[in-house]
This record gives C-alpha cells, structure tokens and sequence, in this order.
C-alpha cells in the first residue's frame, strides 16, 4: 500500500519526518504524488495526494498560507525539496504544518523529486503483482490437484490451505459431488442448491437449514451451470481475496464438471447399448450376462428393472443422473441408460420383493410428504416397476413392464407416482394406447359442461371430477365441496342432461371418468 510511511523507509530517498502529524495518519493509504510551486495549489491537488514542493513560493505567500491551501484540498501532506537557496526547511513551514496536524517531510538537495514518484510506481507495481503472483500460485495448485485425480476434492483442499471456509461442490441433481470436513450439506440444503442453480440468474445467496445463509457460485456455462460452489457463509462476511479465490477456484471446477461429464456420456452410451440388448431379446444369455457383470451386477442376485419418467418436464439427462446417484448413495448396484423419453434402470435387488415398490415411492417422495423432506428423484418424477427377476433371460420382460407403466402413470395417473403394470387400472393401459382421434372422441361428451360453467360461472366440471375422484359417493362429494346434498343432486341431474350420461348408473359414470382421463391426456 502506498503511504508516507512506506517512502520515508526507503533509504535512496533520504525523506525526514519533520512532522509526524497525528497518530496513523503517516501509514493511511495516499493516492498520488503532486508536484507543485503555486501560492494556492488546491484547485489541482487532489483528496489525500501528497504535495511535493521545492518552495519557490515563498518569497510571495507566507507559509501559513500555504499550509491551509493544502489542508483545503485534502492533501495528505508535504515534502519538502531542499535547494542550494533553501538548504534547510523554513522553521515557519515546519511550524505551521505541525499547528495544522498536516505532516511534513524533507528532501535531501541530491535527490530530485522524480526519484519520490518513481518509488511510489514501485510500490503501486509491487502492490499490484502481489495478488497476481498468489492467483498464478493457486491456479497451478488447482491445476496439480484435477491432473492428479484428487478431482473437487483436491480444489477445496487447495483453498482450504489458504482460507478457512467451510465449502461444498453440489451438482443440480442435488448430488454432493465433494465437502469439506465441516461443510457436509444435508439432502435439504443440497435440494436448496440444486434448485436455484434451474433459476436465471441463480442467487448469490441461499438460505439454508438452522437460518443460515450460503453463498453460491455457479460452476459451467454461463447461463446453464452444472454444479455450484457453495460457501456456508454470506456473501457479505466474505473478504476481496476470498471472493476472488473462490470464483477462481469455480473456473477450475468447471473442468472438473466437464471431465465427469465426459465419463459420464461414455458409460451411459455403454449402458444405452445393454439396455438395447435386453429389450432387443437377440444377444445370448452369455454375453448379457458378461455385460452386466461388467457394470459391477451380479447375475446371480435378483435383477429390477425401473423406468423413470417426469411429469415435470425435467430433461431425460438431468433425471438420469439423480436416478443414477439415488442407487449409488443407497449401495444398489445399477447400470441406468437415458431414452427418448424415459430413463430405465436394471439393478440388483436383495431385499424382498414386495419392498421394491415402496422403496419407489420413497425416492420419489410419495412417502416424504409428512416429513416435509425432500424427494431424491426431482419433483414430479414416476417410477414403473419391472421384476424382481431370478435371471438375465427374464429381465426383457421387466424392462418393457416398467416402461409400459412408467408411460401410463406419466400420461393418465395423477395420483400414483409408482405402479406394476399389473397394478394400474386396465382403462389406463388402454387409453395410453389411444390414437388421438379416439380420445378426441371421448373427451367432446365434457364441451357441454365447459360451454354451461363459461355462460353461468359455473362448477360443473368440478363437481364432476370430485363425485369420481370419490368413488361416486354424493355425500363424500358434497362435503368436499362444502355442499348441500341436495344442491349436489341438482349438479349431477344438470351434468346428466347436458352430457347424455346418466351419473346415477355405472355405464354413465365409465363414460364420464374415461372423458376426464382422456382429457388429461391432450390436455397440453
């Protein structure tokens, strides 16, 4: 930092403290040198400059006068430059500077005031390679880690060894890809993470478990990160350096990123090649069996097949990856494989049978909504089963049941997140079969009911989905609805007139559940 301090302890200089001014003031940062021999420089001097003189002014302005030309403009303080016709500084000037708290320096004859400003360029030079010198130093520390293998791992440990932060690499899966000792984010926080980095831009700051606050810094493409660099302290309690060392360790990160997307493509187009296999039914038992070994599955062990679909939207890689690390993080051996439109699962499954599906709905939260957790498969995930199988030659079989039920949950079940084929109601598998002429066709007996509830805002539609979705139990349905039983007889009597079927027999109600479940299907 540039000071008085820092050039009068350069010894070339020669400067003499005159006066010191008050306490601190001589270490205070200043912004330049100021040449100057005018009676009153303070239109040109700037804020905390330090006024550099030989005294040619004297014979015509007093030194006191000087003095408080230079306070005005906020000068920093003087120096002085002797000279043959002024071989010692005046006593008036050295008093006044002393009555005005304004330090004052003497410049030895032999040294001329280029010299002072060229030792003030020194310093700002040195000043300013410092901070470059400590980044060029961290970015080879970073580069050793990733090219040794030691992967985000190694770049937090870098920055451990010059900050104390607690850190944390998540990607948008919710995945923790590496953590400091203590920074082990919690499937909540990681969820947090994963989330705002879908937002655009992502937030500087997340509030986390305990009322917290962490910042984040995205890591890969501008627009699009694939992970974030999360710092379990706010933004503001961060330091210049610290900030800059964890944005730059977000740039070596993203290699990291990039490199695990690398291996990644490889073995999903590895994996995408099994699955072809066992759907294809043409390899032998031998060969399956020797790929799915070198996937680290035993065939020995009962085999599930589970095919993964979003009702969200959520793009077939993203929801591939978190399939991928939900059966890593649960120790389930697995090869997964990205479709078209499904992401299917074939993995080893030791514990009964009858667990598999529940162990289904728990990742995707079907059973975490009382515990306010979050799923570990991203919202809006369905999961169709297929198996437990007892060897390779009957896996086919399980991987197109649980596409064939992961496609019909997906498109007609709103309220079952995971099925068997076997499971699911026959008119599901049916209509999910449908070309759309024929659900076209089903859905025209509802227009009645939208033309009637736009002209009268009514709820006819509703109360229709409601008298279903309750078994067809008018009393289950009216209060629900927080209806008169008898205003819910005159709906159903209206709903029966407009449509042509009857919703006190079963064969009008068939046709109106089959219109609403059709409905869904185009629906947008």
């Amino acid at each position: 930092m540039l000071t008085i301090s820092a050039l009068a302890a350069l010894p070339r200089l020669g400067l003499a403290v005159l006066v010191p001014g008050p306490p601190g003031v001589l270490d205070a940062e200043i912004a330049w040198l100021h040449n100057t021999e005018l009676p009153d420089p303070s239109g040109y001097v700037g804020r905390t400059e330090l006024v550099l003189t030989n005294g040619l002014w004297l014979p015509t302005t007093p030194p006191d006068e000087f003095v408080d030309h230079c306070l005005a403009a906020g000068a920093a303080g003087i120096v002085f430059g002797l000279r043959d016709a002024t071989p010692h500084t005046p006593a008036a000037l050295t008093d006044a500077c002393r009555a005005a708290g304004l330090p004052l320096l003497q410049l030895p004859i032999d040294v001329p005031f280029t010299a002072v400003t060229q030792a003030a360029s020194d310093i700002r030079a040195t000043e300013q390679q410092t901070p470059l010198a400590v980044t060029l130093r961290r970015g080879t520390a970073f580069t050793d880690a990733l090219s040794a293998g030691a992967g985000a791992e190694g770049v937090l440990r870098v920055l451990r060894r010059e900050f104390d932060l607690p850190l944390a690499v998540v990607d948008r899966t919710g995945a923790v890809l590496a953590h400091s000792a203590d920074a082990a984010p919690g499937a909540d926080d990681a969820h947090i993470a994963a989330t705002a980095l879908t937002r655009t831009p992502p937030p500087m700051e997340l509030a986390i478990a305990d009322g917290a606050t962490a910042t984040l810094l995205p890591v890969g493409a501008l627009g699009h990160p694939e992970a974030a660099l999360l710092c379990l302290r706010p933004a503001a309690g961060l330091t210049e350096p610290q900030q800059q060392a964890l944005s730059q360790a977000a740039h070596y990160l993203a290699m990291e990123i990039a490199r695990r997307q690398a291996v990644r493509a490889s073995e999903e187009r590895f994996a995408s090649e099994l699955v072809d296999m066992v759907v294809s039914g043409v390899e032998s038992p031998v060969t399956l069996t020797r790929r799915l070994v070198a996937f680290g599955i035993d065939p020995a062990q009962p085999l599930a097949a589970l095919a993964v679909t979003s009702r969200a939207g959520v793009p077939v890689t993203d929801l591939a990856a978190a399939t991928r690390t939900t059966l890593q993080d649960q120790g389930i051996p697995a090869v997964v494989a990205a479709g078209h439109a499904d992401v299917v699962a074939v993995c080893t499954w030791r514990r009964p049978a009858e667990a598999l599906p529940a162990w289904c709905r728990q990742v995707t939260g079907a059973d975490l909504a009382r515990e306010r957790r979050p799923p570990l498969l991203p919202d809006g995930s369905v999961v169709g089963v297929g198996g437990p199988v007892t060897s390779p030659g009957h896996l086919r079989t399980a991987v197109l049941e649980a596409r064939r039920a992961s496609a019909v949950l997906a498109q007609t079940s709103r309220h079952l997140t995971v099925a068997r084929l076997t499971d699911l109601p026959t008119y599901h598998t049916l209509l999910s079969r449908a070309d759309p002429q024929t659900l076209h066709q089903l859905t025209a007996v509802l227009g009645a009911l939208r033309d009637y509830d736009a002209a009268h805002e009514g709820r006819l539609e509703n109360t229709l989905r409601t008298f279903l979705e309750h078994q067809a139990s008018p009393s289950a349905a009216a209060r629900v609805m927080h209806l008169h039983i008898n205003s819910l007889y005159k709906r159903l009597a209206r709903i029966t007139e407009l449509t042509g079927r009857d919703t006190a027999t079963l064969t009008g109600r068939l046709d109106l559940l089959l219109a609403l479940e059709a409905d869904a299907l185009t629906a947008p």
